[in-house]
């Protein structure tokens, strides 16, 4: 995958969001929570995101991907080039990363993002 298709995939999330923030990394988001983030003038492109416990323990142990700086702590890793992941799984942990930071949302903000609200 490359930077188009990683913003394709994540804007075609439901209620997900993007802007450009910290000079250079373009940030997606749920309800106002980042689930994703990728650095643009960097190359190769690195791309983080929010993982299980599980999922981290077992994704750092591959080549090319790190403990995300500053939000490891947090069980977010950072692909150090976007081919560290085929694209099938790196959509798979893309949509992981959605459905963990939007079930922290609020009901209310849940609902408007399904359009019930």
């Amino acid at each position: 995958m490359d930077v188009e298709d990683v913003r394709a995939f994540c804007l075609s999330l439901p209620g997900a969001t993007e802007g450009v923030q910290w000079g250079d990394d373009l940030l997606f988001r749920v309800g106002g929570k980042i689930f994703a983030g990728v650095s643009l003038e960097r190359a190769p492109h690195r791309l983080s995101f929010k993982c299980t416990p599980e999922q981290f323990a077992e994704l750092v142990e591959r080549e090319g991907i790190i403990p995300a700086p500053y939000m490891a702590r947090n069980h977010w890793v950072m692909l150090e080039h976007l081919g560290a992941l085929d694209a099938a799984e790196l959509r798979q942990h893309l949509k992981a990363s959605y459905d963990m930071v939007r079930a922290k949302l609020t009901k209310k903000v849940q609902a408007q993002l399904d359009g019930n609200g």
